[in-house]
């Protein structure tokens, strides 16, 4: 083990030039030190109160002002599911539904900068309808959550219960094809269309008969649809009962005008008779005439049609057997028609007796025949609820044909009143929905009550005004998304 070497260093060789006095450095090191540590020292310093510190508690502070929330939306069905645009569920392919909007976060930021906002009642997180106005707990131990004044009144907006006012974007509305049409002042209820069916006019409907029996001897008029005139043969009968009387009648003539044949008043009674029987047969006046003039008995009888019209039924040939009271031939007169349309409970008030009607055709597409309202039935059927309307058309032509199908119009009094398309309208229950169309691709559903109906239009007694817009088209599907928001707004609170 080596010691230190105590011995003093050696002298510079002699050659080494002579030096100065040696200067420390040491001075300098430990003004270095201390300038570092100065600098060291600031920075720290400047960081340190550079920081904020942590305010008190119950200090009011004031921040600077945050940005509006961006829009979020949301699967109903898988809430983790959220999107800052419109889109679909890439779980179920359901539309995402808006839950957060610029709107709310500036209306809570405007609310807040005013000041506390006021409690309008508490409601319970899993049940929307049960509330309080006292902060308390619902039975699972859960607060209740506070309901503000200005949600309270934005929830009241909402014009139909179970819908709720909804936003669509313009790219969405084009894709949806949703079409609006405005609410127009115009005339309403001048007229409402009906379908009606052209029927027989029963008052014209006649039947010959006889009232002996006898046998068809020749027939005139051969088969149903050929029309006849009043006074033209339509067949003859042979009667032995009529020949009888006709022999009684010509007797009862030579007794009164033969001399001594017996009292004339006795004559006269009997000519009487005889004459009074044939016309109860209905043996024609001229025939009765030929008989005085010629004393001849005739062996057949010619049947006249009482009326002028068309043979809808033929029921004997030559050679039938006829008995008294039977009917060979049905004669209607077509020169007048009916049509009957069916009147629902809804259009009885407006159908009187004597208004105007049109019919038309699609036999005769150019041609409009004018009738009027004759007879409405007092019993209502109650298969079909509706109520037999009679109506009267002039036929001198025969153009208008039973069992015809047309339009009917049944013209009445106009007045003035708002008009909607019908395709606007919902119905579900008691109640007929639409949609107004609102600023910035708003939707808001809104209950309204119908008028009379002319057409493709409806009346609207309350619930829109003049200039608004209603939608016509894709209504469906925003009725769908309306009632959607509106259960998550009460399943969620908002």
């Amino acid at each position: 083990m080596q010691t230190p070497s105590t011995e003093p260093e050696k002298a510079a060789p002699a050659s080494n030039p002579p030096q100065g006095p040696r200067r420390s450095v040491w001075p300098v090191a430990l003004g270095s030190i201390l300038l570092g540590g100065l600098v060291g020292g600031g920075g720290v310093w400047v960081a340190l109160h550079s920081i904020q510190a942590e305010p008190p508690k119950g200090a009011v502070v004031s921040l600077p002002p945050t940005a509006a929330p961006k829009a979020i939306y949301q699967c109903p069905m898988h809430p983790t599911i959220t999107s800052d645009h419109p889109g679909d569920c890439p779980v179920c392919g359901m539309k995402l539904v808006l839950v957060t909007t610029p709107t709310d976060g500036q209306a809570s930021a405007a609310g807040a900068a005013h000041g506390k906002r006021k409690i309008a009642f508490y409601r319970s997180p899993m049940d929307p309808k049960q509330t309080s106005a006292v902060p308390r707990k619902d039975a699972m131990g859960m607060d209740y959550v506070p309901v503000y004044v200005e949600e309270a009144s934005a929830r009241s907006d909402t014009e139909v219960k179970g819908r709720a006012t909804i936003t669509i974007d313009p790219a969405r509305q084009q894709m949806i094809g949703l079409r609006t049409a405005p609410v127009v002042l115009g005339e309403v209820g001048g007229a409402f269309r009906t379908v009606g069916r052209l029927e027989v006019d029963p008052t014209l409907v006649k039947k010959t008969n006889v009232k002996v029996e006898g046998y068809v001897e020749h027939v005139y008029v051969n088969f149903a649809g050929q029309r006849v005139h009043k006074g033209e043969p339509l067949f003859s009968i042979y009667s032995p009962a009529l020949l009888s009387a006709q022999q009684e009648y010509v007797l009862a003539l030579q007794a009164g005008s033969t001399p001594g044949a017996g009292s004339a008043a006795q004559n006269a009674a009997l000519l009487a008779a005889t004459r009074r029987k044939l016309e109860l047969w209905d043996i024609p006046a001229r025939e009765l005439e030929r008989l005085e003039q010629t004393r001849t008995p005739d062996k057949t009888l010619t049947i006249l049609s009482p009326i002028a019209g068309v043979v809808t039924a033929k029921n004997i040939v030559e050679g039938s057997h006829l008995n008294a009271g039977d009917a060979p031939y049905e004669i209607t007169d077509l020169s007048m028609v009916w049509v009957m349309v069916d009147a629902y409970e809804s259009d009885l008030a407006r159908v009187h007796v004597g208004m105007n009607a049109t019919l038309s055709l699609p036999a005769y597409p150019n041609r409009v025949f004018s009738g009027q309202v004759k007879f409405i039935d007092p019993l209502l059927d109650p298969n079909t609820r509706t109520v037999k309307v009679h109506l009267h058309f002039a036929n001198p032509t025969g153009e208008l044909k039973p069992e015809l199908y047309g339009e009917v119009v049944l013209q009445n009094a106009t007045r003035s009143g708002l008009r909607i398309p019908r395709d606007a309208v919902l119905h579900s229950g008691t109640q007929a929905v639409v949609f107004v169309a609102l600023e910035q691709g708003k939707f808001r559903p809104v209950q309204v009550q119908l008028g009379q109906i002319a057409g493709d239009q409806v009346e609207v007694v309350s619930g829109l005004e003049e200039g608004q817009s209603v939608v016509t088209r894709a209504n469906f599907l925003i009725d769908s998304e309306s009632q959607l928001r509106a259960s998550l707004a009460d399943l969620t609170g908002r």
